[in-house]
């Protein structure tokens, strides 16, 4: 990956993710070894140190995951910041918002953003530094490591397939299913020690019967120029109305609003309704108060109705992983109960078009289902 994205003998690499991702470890550690460059590790990721480091150690190349890059632009603006060496940044998880925010405040740094998983059997690099992309589909990719995007049924958790059962292609410009056919050039290994996880990863009679491929279990999208974007996580996105939303999206629209620091999007259940309903969880920025009806106005100019969340949980810190991915399954499990949480929470209330205080009279109505959705 590093020799890939144009790193030399000369550079030095910039790692402070955890050394247990592969991003870390096989990326950054192994691809310093790859080319001979110099790696500076970490113990644990800090932004007030992230560009003093940099100059001290005369860093060229920095490494990133998920969330890191929102980090550094949510810190303090300093005097210094673009005095560095910094010209290549490697990594993956990086939104649009965020990615403009980061060239902008911090100088004219490359960034090479990826597409993959340690598992997986394919991958994307974007090279051409389009923003927004994790890389771009041609003729040699697909002949070297063939893959589909597929459509997907995100309620039955599965693939559509036609009369002849096997999977439908998405045009461009439609989210699909990453899947990757599985040959000796482009094998599937596995998961160590558990054949059951291994085998819900296969799919079968993908593109004609017997064939196999790899289930990335992530939500693409390419243009009508081959640039291929992230779109979700199949666990992540949910559906309501009728209709599919991609949680990426939402926080990706929701964060824009000034006095959201981050922003964490997903669905729960309501007694009665099929699907779930969206339900954000959001940190504000330090010294700034919720306003129910900037975020009213907001989300009804920039996202369908459908998309937009009906409540709404304030919290101090958003939970994530080591990897700064964001949690959402307790979140989900707790739901939207006022009883339950003692997190400040609010319901779009039409009627007043604002986000208003929840209350235990609002929940009851939603469960007896007096309270249109």
């Amino acid at each position: 990956m590093l020799y890939i994205s144009g790193v030399k003998a000369e550079d030095v690499i910039y790692t402070p993710l955890p050394l247990y991702h592969s991003a870390a470890l096989l990326v950054g550690l192994g691809g310093c070894l790859e080319v001979g460059a110099t790696c500076v590790l970490r113990p644990k990721f800090s932004v007030s140190q992230f560009w003093d480091d940099c100059r001290r150690y005369h860093v060229s190349v920095i490494q990133y995951v998920g969330e890191v890059m929102r980090y550094l632009c949510n810190a303090p603006k300093r005097e210094n910041e673009r005095e560095h060496k910094v010209r290549l940044a490697v990594g993956n998880g990086l939104r649009v918002e965020v990615w403009k925010e980061f060239l902008q405040r911090f100088g004219p740094i490359c960034i090479c953003e990826f597409y993959g998983a340690t598992e997986g059997n394919t991958g994307f690099v974007n090279y051409t530094g389009k923003i927004g992309a994790v890389g771009r589909a041609n003729f040699i990719h697909k002949m070297l490591a063939p893959f589909e995007l597929i459509r997907y049924n995100v309620e039955q958790d599965e693939p559509v397939r036609d009369e002849r059962g096997c999977c439908i292609r998405v045009p461009p410009g439609e989210a699909g299913l990453l899947v990757a056919k599985i040959t000796k050039s482009a094998p599937f290994n596995g998961y160590a020690g558990d054949r059951q996880k291994s085998e819900k990863k296969i799919l079968r009679d993908v593109m004609k019967k017997g064939d196999l491929y790899f289930n990335s279990g992530d939500l693409l999208m390419v243009d009508h120029e081959g640039f291929v974007y992230f779109q979700d996580r199949v666990g992540d996105t949910f559906r309501w109305k009728g209709e599919n939303v991609a949680t990426t999206e939402v926080e990706t629209t929701l964060v824009a609003v000034q006095f959201i620091q981050e922003v964490n999007v997903y669905g729960v259940p309501v007694p009665g309704h099929e699907g779930k309903i969206g339900m954000a969880a959001i940190r504000l920025k330090e010294g700034m108060d919720f306003d129910g009806e900037k975020l009213y106005t907001h989300a009804k100019d920039f996202l369908p109705n459908y998309a937009i969340p009906r409540f709404v949980r304030l919290q101090d810190a958003l939970e994530v992983t080591g990897t700064f991915k964001q949690c959402k399954g307790r979140l989900v499990k707790e739901g939207f109960n006022p009883a339950l949480i003692k997190d400040p929470l609010f319901f779009l209330d039409e009627s007043k078009k604002r986000f208003v205080p929840m209350s235990p009279q609002i929940y009851s109505s939603i469960l007896e289902m007096k309270l249109k959705l």
